[in-house]
């Protein structure tokens, strides 16, 4: 004896079904509209993609470098509005911050100008110098021409970013010809609310030698750095120092890197280079500033071949 159906969904109104979907995520919904053409009207709504939207897309838009009415009268549905931030990130805040969203999830990216970081001596043209290059998003990038102390600092308020949600922070970059004085010498980094030491600080070891992955395989390390730390070897033995067997020091190749975890320089999409300098767990309700920071004030050594483009925020990314 058949028995009847009381269930299928198919027999919903649009609209019903359409305030399900926004219940899931952009990537169910995408996956959803597959299934069959029920879901695929249902998920054009607006009512799906203003849910996906952040609440306070409308703040943001009115910041951005163009018109928030003239962004909004573009596009016919959220759905079009959602995809253009998934796919091209706008200015905002006179031009020192881009936003965008991650696609599959609908949280918020941003990514601080060079112009909207601290960077020591930036305003010093022996030291640096501010140029212009069509592949950048921004105006302005800032070239490091040669300095001893390295170091850039940037900030945001974990209010700009979405909730419960675990974010990392790319130092985005590329290079001259020629990058000189971070082969050898790894910068820190950090990553926190509250600075140095605060709330969840997290400290990264960070090459910017776009050759620095491979130098590290093949254990290349010039003449000079070998003897220094084959004699300090020496040294420490004689006088029965800690070695780096001992762990009252964090263990050190002969090379002078040290090994665990250091974060190696990828190619983007775009174009450009990045490396992750940390990342934060923002929580519900958060209000602090989320404090970003890369040094190099060690080595000593003269470092140049670097431009930067800024300093990308965005979740961190998982295997789905």
């Amino acid at each position: 004896m058949a028995v009847e159906s009381c269930g299928d969904i198919h027999a919903l109104p649009e609209d019903c079904i359409a305030n399900a979907l926004s219940l899931t995520s952009p990537k169910d919904a995408c996956r959803l509209s597959a299934v069959a053409s029920t879901f695929r009207s249902a998920s054009q709504s607006d009512t799906v993609w203003d849910r996906f939207l952040p609440s306070d897309y409308p703040h943001i838009l009115s910041r951005a470098v163009n018109a928030s009415e003239s962004l909004l009268a573009k596009f016919h549905s959220k759905k079009d509005l959602y995809l253009h931030l998934c796919d091209h990130p706008i200015l905002i805040d006179g031009g020192t911050k881009s936003f965008s969203l991650e696609k599959w999830s609908g949280k918020k990216c941003y990514m601080l100008a060079a112009r909207e970081l601290s960077i020591v001596w930036g305003d010093t043209p022996q030291y640096w110098q501010w140029i212009s290059l069509p592949e950048s998003r921004f105006p302005e990038v800032a070239e490091l021409l040669n300095v001893c102390w390295f170091e850039i600092r940037g900030k945001i308020n974990t209010k700009e970013l979405s909730p419960g949600t675990n974010y990392a922070a790319y130092l985005v970059f590329t290079c001259k010809s020629r990058v000189s004085g971070f082969e050898y010498q790894p910068a820190e980094a950090f990553v926190s609310v509250g600075g140095h030491g605060g709330h969840e600080s997290e400290k990264r070891t960070i090459c910017l030698d776009p050759e620095g992955a491979q130098r590290q395989r093949y254990h290349i390390v010039p003449r000079r750095l070998g003897l220094f730390y084959q004699r300090l070897a020496r040294v420490q033995r004689q006088l029965d120092l800690p070695t780096e067997g001992n762990t009252e020091y964090p263990k050190q190749r002969s090379d002078g890197w040290m090994e665990g975890n250091t974060e190696y320089p990828k190619q983007r999409s775009d174009g450009w280079m990045e490396v992750e300098l940390g990342e934060y767990f923002v929580k519900e309700g958060e209000d602090g500033d989320l404090e970003l920071s890369l040094m190099e004030v060690n080595g000593g050594s003269w470092k140049s071949g670097v431009i930067i483009q800024g300093i990308e925020i965005r979740p961190k990314s998982v295997n789905n």
